[in-house]
């Protein structure tokens, strides 16, 4: 019953819990909430996507004429398989920022769930991953209200090979773009796909 009360503070819904077996995760979300959810990232990130940034922090660069993140255009970086790590040759290496993404149908363009870092491209996906585990609740509770997900892996592999430098590449990406699954940013979206064990 607590487990359900987080969830249910997080999103109204519909339908009560299963309470017969793991109420957190028997817990399912209704067609319109997730499309409501997936249309409030829209929403705020399709500017992005087009290059319209109504947030830019100038101010905060004044070494630079731009940020290093104004160059960075998400769309054109290739998409792969969330399973490309088990490819037999990878060809994805060194350092990196990737980003989870997935393409909604209703509005036949992207929204992007996660950003992160990584020193090693082809090793980064592999084992225990938190943002692994958002994944595979988003996609469950998409498939049990019927609806498809195309989620994907980018590499964006212009970066400094400086892991503090990379990183503070990925904290401004984070704060410009509010991907759900980010940690920074759960709240501000009030992300339900977080997995939580009893």
């Amino acid at each position: 019953m607590e487990a359900s009360k987080k969830q249910g503070d997080l999103f109204p819904s519909n339908s009560a819990p299963n309470t017969l077996s793991s109420p957190h995760k028997e817990l399912r979300l209704s067609k319109e909430v997730l499309k409501s959810w997936q249309a409030r990232i829209h929403n705020y990130q399709s500017q992005l996507f087009q290059g319209l940034n109504s947030h830019h922090q100038g101010s905060l660069f004044t070494k630079f004429e731009k940020a290093p993140i104004d160059d960075f255009e998400p769309l054109k970086l290739t998409p792969v398989p969330l399973s490309f790590w088990r490819w037999p040759k990878c060809s994805l290496q060194g350092p990196a920022i990737y980003l989870v993404m997935d393409r909604l149908a209703d509005f036949e363009s992207q929204i992007l769930l996660y950003i992160g870092e990584t020193v090693a491209a082809d090793k980064r996906w592999k084992g225990e991953h938190d943002c692994k585990s958002y994944l595979a609740a988003y996609s469950e509770a998409l498939s049990f209200a019927g609806i498809q997900n195309q989620i994907s892996i980018r590499f964006w592999s212009d970066v400094p090979e400086n892991t503090r430098s990379r990183r503070k590449i990925e904290q401004e990406l984070i704060q410009r773009w509010l991907p759900p699954f980010n940690k920074e940013t759960r709240a501000h979206w009030g992300t339900p796909f977080t997995a939580e064990t009893s």
